[in-house]
Formats: C-alpha cells, structure tokens, sequence
C-alpha cells in the first residue's frame, strides 16, 4: 500500500470500549479514519455515542479493543509515554479546578515534555508559555489562580497549556463548550489560524453543527454503525447529517447547512422585493410556520427598500405597515393567506 505523505493520523479498524475479553463493551462496530497535515477536523455524533471515547483512545490514555493508530507512520503501541505526549496534545471537558495554582504555572504544565528530568523551564520554555497565553488572550490572567476564574476563563488557559505543548497534532473535546459566543469564535478562529498555517492538525468535537461545516476541513461524523468522513459539503450532498436528528420533528436543510423544527404549515405568502432584508424576512417567515411563496398570494408583503421604511402586509387595498418583522410576523400570524 503507497504510504500519504500528507497523513499524520491514521485510524484502521479501531474498536472502542471498555472492558477486555469475554467483559468487552465496545461501543461502535470498526472504524476508518485519517487526518492529514494541517486540517480542522470536527467530531459530530448524538450524546453518548462514543466521541469521547475516541479522542480519549486516540491519545493513549484509553486502551483500544482492537485496530490500530499510528502517528507519523508509526503505531501508538511503539511510543512511550513521554513520545507520544510529544506528538499529541489533548484537553478533555472536564473542569479542571486545582487550589492554589496560578494560570501560568497551568499552563507550564504543557511543557513537561520537552524539560529535562526535574522539569525546569528554561528561558525558551517561558517564551513558549507566554506567547500560549498571548493567544488565547489570557495573560492578564497569568497569576490569578485557577480558582478565581469562571468555567470559560479555566476552559482558555486549558487551551494556552495544550499550545505550551507544542504539538503537532492537538485533540480537544468540546473545546468552546463552557464559553461566550465572543471567546468562542475567538478560540475556533485562533484553531483554524494553527490548522490553516499547516504547523498544526486539530481534531475536536462539538454540538454545534453549523460552526463545524462553515469552519472544518473535514468532519468524522459518527454514526450508531459507522464513521463517515469527508469536507462538510460532501456529507452534506449526501445527506449524511439527516442521520444525527430524529426526521419526525427535526428537518435538515442541504442546502444552507441550518435545520429547523418541523411544524404544520399555517400557509404561504409572497414576498415582492430583493437585498438582505430579503434573507431575514424569509426566515422569520419560516419561523412562524409559513412557507415562501413563489406566486402572488393574498395578502402579500412588500420588502423595505431602505433601513428605515418599512415592511407592508398588503391585502387589497388594505396595506398595513411595520417597522419591525417582530410586529408583521404578530400580524401575519393571525392571518390566513390564500392564492391568487
């Protein structure tokens, strides 16, 4: 077989679980999969599924039932321990709450792997450790202790200690979990700035489906029999995502990556006028239970042209006007729309 020069990552017929022989409890049948130089790879699955296990797995620090993982064409078993933390970085999504530790010496932590054996930090090392903090935007916060910081707080200086590691390949579980959205897309834009340098290849999993297919390379979406993988628009051509929600009350949409509850449909109605107010009225349609019509409907609304004229609701010859959707979709909802 032609070894991919590109790979960093390779995943051949791994079984996760727990357990071993006759007590075995392996989670999902087999799995594929690979990750090469430089990518943002988002793990997608159901609660409970197994995404954990995995990443755990795949650091080392959970034995596998059976298959195989190699790094850099070499397989996990003929690293040490002290090797492979020099390889692969991991940060799990528990909260890690330790008394009397300051952020900085959290962070240093990271580079225990690179100290010689009293594990002294070198001037080379502080350099590393500073710039990790620099990154994350945590260091006003470098001799607070751990203690005194909130969830998002202790979730960046857990993210500055995996970059004080300095590994070529970074596995994190629900990296942006406990933070705002502001810390968050800080946090995904500095992961897709490591990735998209080609010095870093980030494998993390998350719920929120919509950053991982505007942001990821490529997505591992697991499945209850499988793990399919591939950019997120492929998965997307293929309708692979209908899989994660329950088709009864959740419906994917293919085409713009968002999924929407499914509700009886109280009508249609017809939008006249083009621009951005276009894109917001026709969500806030859907929103309320209606469809966009592609014929005239009665009544039927007339887009703004400019931000401060406003939306009508024409019926006839009667035409009511809102200067907000809150107060057309109040109206609409109480209207029943009909073909003409």
């Amino acid at each position: 077989m032609e070894m991919n020069s590109k790979e960093i990552l390779s995943v051949d017929s791994l079984r996760i679980g727990y357990g071993s022989g006759k007590n075995e409890n392996a989670l999902l049948p087999p799995l594929n999969a690979s990750a090469n130089f430089g990518e943002l790879i988002a793990v997608i699955g159901r609660n409970g599924i197994g995404k954990s296990t995995l990443l755990r797995t795949l650091t080392g620090l959970q034995q596998p039932l059976g298959g195989n993982i190699s790094y850099y064409w070499k397989n996990i078993k003929d690293y040490t321990r002290i090797e492979l933390a020099q390889k692969v970085g991991y940060i799990s999504t528990e909260i890690v709450k330790v008394s009397n530790m300051r952020v900085y010496d959290l962070v240093a932590l990271g580079r225990f792997p690179h100290t010689n054996w009293i594990g002294k930090v070198g001037m080379r090392d502080h350099e590393i450790i500073l710039d990790a903090l620099k990154k994350t935007s945590m260091s006003f916060f470098a001799q607070k202790f751990i203690s005194e910081l909130s969830d998002g707080e202790r979730q960046k200086a857990m993210i500055a200690r995996i970059l004080a590691q300095d590994t070529g390949i970074m596995i994190m579980d629900e990296p942006t979990a406990f933070l705002d959205i502001a810390s968050k897309y800080e946090i995904l834009h500095l992961m897709h700035q490591l990735s998209g340098s080609g010095t870093k290849t980030i494998i993390f999993s998350t719920h929120d489906l919509q950053m991982a297919i505007s942001q990821a390379d490529k997505i591992w979406l697991i499945l209850e029999n499988e793990l399919i993988e591939g950019a997120p628009e492929d998965l997307m051509l293929a309708g692979e995502f209908d899989h994660l929600f329950d088709s009864s009350t959740v419906m994917f949409n293919s085409e713009d990556g968002t999924f929407s509850f499914r509700s009886e449909t109280k009508g249609a109605v017809y939008l006249e006028g083009e621009g951005n107010k276009r894109f917001w009225t026709e969500k806030a349609i859907n929103r309320a239970g209606f469809k966009v019509s592609k014929e005239k409907t009665l009544p039927f609304i007339i887009l703004p042209t400019t931000n401060h004229s406003p939306w009508k609701l024409v019926n006839g010859t009667e035409i009511l006007e809102f200067r907000s959707l809150y107060e057309l979709m109040g109206c609409l909802s109480r209207t029943t729309t009909r073909s003409i």
